[in-house]
């Protein structure tokens, strides 16, 4: 496994809304140790090799993968798996040995030929903007007897461990998933800690205990509801009403600032915040005939005012982010800020001028309206403000939900337009090498030969990533000069519930994603 300096990505610590101390107990129903969660990421798809997005909320908790992230981890450890190692001293052979008697929670058995089988099919099935780019460095998947996986790459990764993590590589039931094409349907075959016992697109999950289960989770409740909202607002008003239980992703910033100064307000709930790698920023197609121009993003990129948009739109629920890598990870920098430093018109306008650029240049601008929270449409009101105050440029809002957004990205439909990204793994090449290459999640080619054939092969070999500082300076000094991505901020990380529930400090994973077992209820203060 590699060993390096990384930091948790997801350290949590409860704000003190209320006092006393909580009581667990073992022994209570099933019916009082069922958990209702609210969050505004409902899944895009229900197979995992079609998705590389929040849908991997759900995944975590009903799949299972050969490794993954216990609470406060910051290196993968075994979970399906029973042990996982590099088997040679170059990185290019990654060895696992399966837990005896692994089964989905359909009674089938997993064992060897099911973890070859689910990557073998997520790569033959290659969907468009799906986490098949993950697996660039793999080669082959070997199996031996029923519990041994060997998995062969092309060339050194030190980061293959952690993205077997990630719930794209959630193990599939060979007997459940055509190995040709995407499963149809509203049910899931997976091994992990919960078996979906209903689900209703952007309404509900239902989840249940898998009796089948074998792995690393220790599960502090009986079942969980998760409930799909679209508005911060409502889904708030739900966890005052007792609705829900807990509430997680798209809160908005001013239900949160409400919750920190309102002491009516917070009655009875309770606040987590800490820290986040959670990203926000934009891109330019090069299809377009004005976003392919790089003195057009190197003017727009002087203009814009993120401390602006941090404090008006997100009232400091965020921070103004200078680099694609976030804080916390090695590798991050300010290389926008050391670049172009504060906003300035006249430095803008004379970059346009100097390319002969003499009238304000038109830019449509696409945003989700129901995917990142309510704030998004705030955001992008304010990004066209700054852009039009300058004189410099006319800009066109345009907003869509997030399964049109999705395909319209999948279409290279937008000049430019905003995405969010939740780390994969914690790791600062998961904040360059997604978006790199002729295929990427971005679904907008950005051939980068320096970063693709030199920078990342050589931070790979490295299985300190704490030692990998100077590759990844380097990649983002190319990003800068682009401008072709353009890091906006860094999102903190809040959770709110009642007081009656437990296990929110720990409940997320390094890629901020809730792991739903944590969670559990109180019998008394």
């Amino acid at each position: 496994m590699p060993r390096g300096g990384l930091r948790p990505a997801a350290a949590l610590v409860s704000i003190s809304l209320l006092s006393g101390c909580g009581v667990f107990s073992s022994d209570e129903s099933d019916e009082e140790q069922k958990i209702t969660v609210g969050t505004m990421s409902a899944p895009s798809t229900l197979d995992p090799a079609a998705a590389w997005d929040s849908s991997w909320e759900l995944y975590r908790n009903v799949f299972q993968t050969l490794l993954s992230f216990p609470s406060g981890a910051a290196e993968p450890e075994p979970d399906a798996a029973e042990s996982c190692k590099f088997a040679d001293a170059t990185n290019k052979v990654f060895t696992c040995e399966l837990r005896e008697d692994l089964k989905f929670s359909d009674g089938h058995d997993l064992d060897a030929k099911a973890v070859k089988y689910t990557f073998d099919r997520m790569r033959r099935i290659d969907v468009k903007g799906g986490p098949t780019g993950l697996l660039g460095s793999l080669d082959s998947v070997e199996t031996k007897g029923d519990r041994t996986v060997t998995f062969r790459l092309k060339k050194p990764d030190a980061t293959f461990p952690f993205v077997l993590s990630t719930p794209a590589m959630s193990i599939v039931d060979p007997r459940e998933y055509p190995a040709d094409k995407l499963r149809e349907g509203t049910t899931i075959a997976g091994s992990g800690p919960y078996a979906l016992e209903s689900y209703k697109a952007g309404e509900r999950a239902e989840l249940v205990k898998n009796t089948h289960y074998k792995g690393a989770a220790d599960r502090k409740n009986d079942a969980v509801t998760i409930r799909y909202f679209k508005k911060s607002a409502t889904m708030v008003e739900a966890l005052k009403n007792k609705q829900i239980d807990v509430t997680f992703r798209g809160l908005a910033a001013e239900d949160i600032v409400e919750m920190q100064a309102n002491k009516h307000a917070r009655e009875g709930i309770q606040l987590v915040e800490g820290s986040g790698t959670e990203i926000r920023y934009l891109v330019f197609n090069p299809d377009d005939p004005w976003a392919r121009k790089k003195p057009v993003r190197q003017a727009f990129a002087q203009v814009i005012d993120r401390p602006a948009i941090a404090h008006k739109i997100y009232q400091d629920t965020v921070e103004p982010l200078y680099s694609m890598v976030p804080q916390g990870l090695t590798g991050h920098g300010t290389g926008f800020f050391d670049d172009y430093g504060d906003p300035s018109v006249a430095k803008a306008a004379n970059i346009l001028k100097g390319a002969g650029i003499n009238e304000p240049v038109p830019l449509t601008l696409w945003y989700t309206t129901d995917r990142y929270g309510s704030a998004t449409e705030g955001e992008f009101k304010e990004i066209k403000r700054q852009l039009e105050d300058s004189g410099l440029f006319k800009i066109t809002l345009k907003g869509r939900p997030w399964t049109e957004f999705d395909a319209g990205t999948k279409k290279r439909e937008y000049p430019v337009f905003g995405r969010g990204w939740f780390p994969d793994f914690p790791d600062a090449e998961n904040f360059i090498a997604p978006f790199i290459g002729t295929k990427n999640v971005l679904n907008t080619p950005y051939p980068s030969r320096e970063i693709t054939d030199e920078v990342l092969p050589r931070s790979r070999r490295e299985a300190d990533r704490g030692a990998v500082a100077d590759d990844f300076e380097r990649a983002q000094k190319l990003l800068v000069d682009d401008a072709r991505l353009l890091p906006m901020w860094q999102g903190k990380q809040y959770i709110m519930a009642s007081e009656e529930i437990a296990g929110g400090e720990r409940a997320l994973d390094p890629s901020a994603i809730m792991m739903m077992w944590e969670l559990q209820r109180k019998t008394s203060w």
